[in-house]
Formats: structure tokens, C-alpha cells, sequence
């Protein structure tokens, strides 16, 4: 198939729902750890089928201890459910979040727990208390915490869960890494998730209280990963990431970054934007330094309408897949393994280069509504060029370039996110040189077109036909 009908109709596809392939599965070897979806135990075999590697269960204060200390009622999760994650392969995080009315000390503020600054052997240290119990509950099963939710969210606001100052937040931080680590000595202690458009300055502003600690630096700022949730616009994401990771190097901390709620909202782009958002946020989330992604989030369950308009599930209520679980699919097949990322170019198109160790994937798209022709340095003689819904076939440099034509963006709102994006798949490390092109080049043979082929089985086409010189672009 040349280049003209490959651009016709992945245009028509974009205009014409009706076009667009269907989704098909994609084979996994196993769940890439880097990737994972939050809450998959709500549909534990979807989840299986998606490839998730890790995942996160929101271990609520006030529904474990509501009335008092001496309730524990483990509600989100049961040890049942639990094993069966890890049977599955996924890592499971967890998040503490909401401290009961009982607990609370209304004098500071709804959030901050009561005797949180006495010491964290003290009985009357609720925070202390409920951390040590919980953290030495799951050692060995949960060893992931992530500490509170989305705190610099101001007061007024529905989703609110701190109404204590910066100065308190880091007290919190403190106590929770202290005794977690007593509790579980492999305990790995997360930063609570900013949003950062809720409220721009909270970060910098925690980053001053707590390098102001003069013990801070001896245990390790408190913290060991910084976690984000960022959603709708990926390159505005790539923006976010990248500045709060020079913000924390300017103050010498270097964290590992996690974002842990990813996706776009349906109340503002189509379910096929949706999915071509998911490749194109996980390729430039990963040049902007994350170490791990997740999507909120696994399905829809009764009480989303009520706590979130937006129906994030990438499987429905019904059961039925949403076109964002295929794209998650496809886009954690071509980028598993991942090292590192880079965004290389940012005009009329994105090029995001994803160094993979052995292999290179190349993602794609274009960023203004008119159609784009990408080119691409060769590092190999083929490669395997793939759409969001998993559609590949193989490809052949042109004079030391792969020429990939790509549809516009849907910019009837805005250009909240670029067209179709496409990966190209190189047997080869990102570093590796570049092709010399013949004087004269031929392209090898056509593959058989009815051939689905393995990303993880590369075979060699052999020329059948005479070749015939090639024009040069």
C-alpha cells in the first residue's frame, strides 16, 4: 500500500467514524510494570487483558476507622481481591486519604488529624497510629503508599481534602515516612499527587518548607517518588512534568516520577480522541521524565456520576471496551521496556523518540488541522509502522528516511490534542546511526498483506520482483 492510500484513508477515518478499524486485542508477553491503570480489581480480568502492571487501591481513614480507634474495617479492597492482583501480576499501591471527624483537629483545618505534631510514638499521634497499623498490615503485599490526595486543591472547592497550611502538609509527610519505614522496612513512601492547575504555586511553596528542615536531607526529604495527576491536553502534561522536575532539581532533589490519573475528558473530545490521546500522553509523559503511568481509570462503577461527571472507566458499566482500552493496548505493546523518551520535534508535527534498549519507537502525529508528512531518520531498513487501534505493516526507508504521511487535527474546538498518531517500530537503539542510503535505492518487497505482523518476530522479506530505481524525493 503506498503513501497516498495510506493518507486517504487515515483522512477519511478521522471524518468518517464508520472507517476507523475495529479494535483488535493485541498480544502481551506480560504486564510492563511501567504501565498501569488505577483500581483494576473493579474489573481484575479486563485488567489482565489490558496489560496493566501496577495499580492503586485509595485505603480511605474514614471508612477503616469511622466512629473511633478501635474500629478497622478495610473496605476497598479484600485480602481475596488483593491476592488475586498479585496473581495476576500487577503491583498494587496504596493511598491514604481522609481523616474520620473524630480524628480531625478542627482547630487547624478539615484534613489535619489530631496530636499530628506530638511525637510519633505517642498514643495521642492518630496519624502516627493509623499509618503504622495499616503499612504493617500489607507489608509484603503493599509496599507502595502514596500520602494524601491533591492537597494545594483550595477550600471552597468540592474535591478539597486539605484545609491545613504547607507547613502542615510537610508535618504529615514527615510523620508518615517515619513510622511507615518502622512498620515496613521495604515501605516506599509516595508524595501526595498535585494537579497543579488548581493552584500553581502550592508546590514550590511545599519544596521551601521542607528543604527549610534541617533534617530533611538525612531522610531523604521525607519522600522517595514524586506523583502527579494530569489530564486532557498531553502536551500541556509534557509541560507540567517537566517544570516541576527542574523545580525539584533546583532544590537538589531527584525523585522518581510517577503519574499516577492520566486520561482526557469525554465531555470535551470524542471517544477516538480519547484513544489517540492515551499514545500520544504516554510517549511525551515518558520524554518528560515518568517512570511509571497510570490511566484512571480501570471501569465505570454507580457512584462515578455522583463523584466525577466524567465517565473515565476504559471499560463501561456494561462491560463493554471503551476505544481508549485498545489504545492503551497497543501504545503499552510498542513502548514497553521503555528507558527514556525525547520530544524532538514540536512545530507542524510532534516527533517523540522512545529509546526502548534494543528497539526504538517513534511516535508521530501532526498538530494542526492541515495534513503533515513526517520524515524520519532510518536507523534500520524496515520498520514496522502501527496505528493507534494496533493495524501494522511494514515499511521501507527512501534515501536514508521513513516518510510518514499523517492526518490533521480535529481543531474544531481547539487543538486540544494532535491527530492520529501513528509508531514506528525500529529493530534498532535509539542511538544507533543512521542508514546510508544507496546512490541508487530500490524498495525490498512488498510483505504479504494478509500477515499480521509480530512486533516481537521480525522477519526478513526477500525481494520477488525485478527492482526498479526508485525517484528521489
Amino acid at each position: 500500500m503506498n503513501r497516498t492510500t495510506l493518507f486517504t484513508i487515515a483522512l477519511l477515518a478521522l471524518f468518517i467514524p464508520g472507517l476507523l478499524p475495529h479494535p483488535t486485542a493485541v498480544a502481551q508477553s506480560g504486564p510492563d510494570y511501567r504501565f498501569g491503570v488505577v483500581e483494576a480489581y473493579a474489573a481484575p480480568n479486563a485488567a489482565a487483558a489490558l496489560g496493566a502492571g501496577w495499580t492503586r487501591v485509595t485505603f480511605e481513614w474514614n471508612g477503616i476507622q469511622t466512629n473511633s480507634p478501635a474500629e478497622w474495617n478495610v473496605t476497598p479492597i479484600s485480602d481475596e481481591a488483593l491476592a488475586n492482583e498479585l496473581a495476576q501480576g500487577r503491583q498494587v499501591t496504596g493511598l491514604l486519604i481522609t481523616t474520620p471527624g473524630w480524628a480531625t483537629d478542627v482547630g487547624i483545618g478539615p484534613g489535619v488529624p489530631q496530636g499530628l505534631y506530638l511525637p510519633t510514638d505517642d498514643p495521642n499521634n492518630l496519624w502516627a497510629n493509623f499509618v503504622r497499623t495499616i503499612v504493617g498490615r500489607y507489608a509484603g503485599r503493599i509496599d507502595h503508599w502514596t500520602i494524601w490526595n491533591e492537597p494545594e486543591i483550595p477550600a471552597g472547592s468540592p474535591d478539597m481534602t486539605w484545609g491545613g497550611s504547607v507547613d502542615d502538609f510537610v508535618q504529615l509527610l514527615r510523620v508518615a515516612y517515619t513510622v511507615a519505614n518502622e512498620a515496613n522496612p521495604n515501605a516506599v513512601i509516595h508524595m501526595a499527587a498535585v494537579t497543579h492547575w488548581h493552584n500553581e504555586h502550592w508546590f514550590g511553596k511545599f519544596l521551601e518548607a521542607l528543604v527549610a528542615d534541617p533534617n530533611a536531607a538525612a531522610n531523604n526529604y521525607y519522600f522517595d517518588v514524586s506523583t502527579f495527576h494530569l489530564y486532557h491536553e498531553p502536551e500541556k502534561i509534557y509541560d507540567v512534568v517537566a517544570h516541576y522536575r527542574r523545580m525539584m532539581h533546583d532544590y537538589g532533589l531527584y525523585k522518581p516520577t510517577w503519574i499516577a490519573e492520566t486520561n482526557a475528558y469525554l465531555s470535551r473530545v470524542s471517544e477516538v480522541e480519547q484513544a489517540f490521546f492515551i499514545v500520544q500522553a504516554f510517549s511525551l509523559e515518558i520524554a518528560a521524565g515518568a517512570e511509571r503511568i497510570a490511566v484512571y481509570k480501570m471501569a465505570d462503577t454507580p457512584t462515578d456520576q455522583a463523584a466525577d461527571p466524567e465517565p473515565f472507566g476504559l471499560v463501561r458499566m456494561d462491560g463493554s471496551r471503551r476505544d481508549a482500552f485498545t489504545a492503551y493496548q497497543v501504545a503499552t505493546n510498542y513502548l514497553s521496556g521503555f528507558r527514556s523518551g525525547d520530544w524532538e520535534r514540536r512545530d507542524e508535527i510532534s516527533i517523540v523518540t522512545v529509546d526502548r534498549g534494543q528497539r526504538t519507537t517513534t511516535v508521530v502525529w501532526a498538530r494542526t488541522p492541515e495534513p503533515q508528512t513526517a520524515m524520519i531518520p532510518a536507523r534500520t531498513t524496515q520498520a514496522l509502522l502501527v496505528d493507534v487501534w494496533g493495524a501494522a505493516h511494514y515499511v521501507y526507508p527512501e534515501r536514508g528516511y521513513y516518510y510518514v504521511d499523517l492526518a490533521g487535527a480535529d481543531c474544531s474546538a481547539g487543538c486540544q490534542m494532535g491527530g492520529p498518531p501513528l509508531m514506528l517500530v525500529e529493530e534498532a537503539p535509539a542511538n544507533a546511526d543512521a542508514v546510508v542510503a544507496p546512490s541508487s535505492p530500490t524498495p525490498p518487497g512488498a510483505p504479504d498483506p494478509n500477515v499480521t505482523p509480530d512486533p516481537d518476530a521480525w522477519p526478513t522479506p526477500t525481494p520477488t520482483f525485478t527492482p526498479t530505481p526508485t525517484p528521489t524525493p
